[in-house]
């Protein structure tokens, strides 16, 4: 690993702390690294490998960005470093004014020798401009240091500016012979979900669910905000009860998801039933995917999903239920 992947990977870590507060903005870190000089006995003058003075991420919407609190933790008598330190961000400092203003500005008006960056900003006001902003300054900008490491950091973010869709995940339970339950989730499992809402914006049940569920959706097993609710029906008949905090969703997945795009939802999570989880793994516009398994073979009437095209790529074990997950497989052009 080179010393700048080491700082990245830092950045990186810092980062996921704002996972649930940062939406709908990334997630980022950031590290300010000085690479102080000294003199040996024999006269030559060495780098050394680098001390960290600052720190921070992006707490909160509406907040410092993760370069200010980085720059805000330096210690006053190590202000004066800053001119011969380095920055490494995880995603390119903004250039344009919005809750707060420009990073990119902050970082030349504090001197900054060097940038290392993780990733370009998809968002359409950003997309290279604070690169050329700092470069433009005379700082130093790399560019691309674990840059796919940096890109799954806020893989919403970029779904949703890239693809104009929200970040779309998958969950359910089912029984060891494969039928939908919903009594096979455990206490502990069922906190896991409940962490797993708290990280979405929106949730979306079929109309069946709401129906015969009456689901409230909340967190109430885990410290985080309710998502925003979504209930799927093409029937003209059906009205929502004008108790609920439901709103409804018509038309097919592409149609969905472009509403949900407008409506600003950068992240969904699916819950439930069986057709409709169905309907958007054979669209192929899902993401991510949690399969809770049960022991007992349980011989239902509803069968769950059939993925397809998906790639596991964990396996945990919560107090004897087991509970996969899985990635879209995305074949390479």
């Amino acid at each position: 690993m080179t010393t700048d992947e080491k700082y990245m990977m830092r950045a990186i870590q810092l980062a996921k702390n704002g996972r649930q507060n940062s939406q709908p903005n990334p997630m980022v870190g950031a590290v300010i690294v000085y690479f102080g000089q000294r003199t040996t006995d024999n006269g030559q003058r060495t780098v050394d490998e680098g001390r960290i003075i600052g720190e921070g991420y992006h707490v909160r919407c509406g907040e410092g960005h993760a370069e200010v609190n980085a720059c805000a933790s330096v210690r006053p008598e190590d202000e004066h470093l800053l001119r011969e330190s380095t920055i490494y961000v995880s995603l390119e400092p903004c250039s344009h004014y919005g809750k707060t203003p420009p990073c990119a500005d902050l970082l030349v008006s504090k001197g900054f020798k060097r940038c290392v960056i993780g990733c370009q900003d998809p968002f359409a006001k950003v997309q290279g401009r604070g690169i050329q902003r700092l470069r433009d300054a005379g700082i130093e900008v790399t560019v691309g240091v674990l840059e796919e490491e940096c890109k799954a950091l806020n893989k919403r973010f970029m779904t949703f500016h890239g693809e104009k869709r929200p970040l779309v995940t998958l969950k359910w339970a089912q029984s060891a012979d494969g039928f939908i339950d919903g009594h096979i989730s455990t206490p502990y499992t069922q906190m896991v979900c409940h962490k797993r809402r708290a990280e979405h914006q929106a949730i979306l049940v079929g109309r069946h669910t709401y129906d015969t569920d009456n689901p409230s959706l909340n967190t109430r097993e885990w410290y985080g905000k309710n998502p925003k609710k979504y209930v799927v029906s093409n029937d003209p008949s059906f009205v929502i009860n004008p108790d609920s905090v439901f709103e409804r969703l018509v038309g097919n997945v592409p149609t969905m998801l472009t509403k949900l795009y407008e409506d600003g939802i950068q992240t969904l999570l699916v819950e439930g039933g069986s057709k409709l989880h169905q309907s958007f793994i054979d669209s192929g516009l899902w993401d991510e995917c949690y399969v809770e398994i049960g022991d007992d073979a349980i011989k239902g009437s509803v069968s769950a999903p059939i993925l397809y095209n998906a790639k596991l790529v964990e396996r945990t074990s919560y107090m004897g239920r087991i509970i996969e997950k899985y990635i879209k497989h995305r074949v390479s052009n």
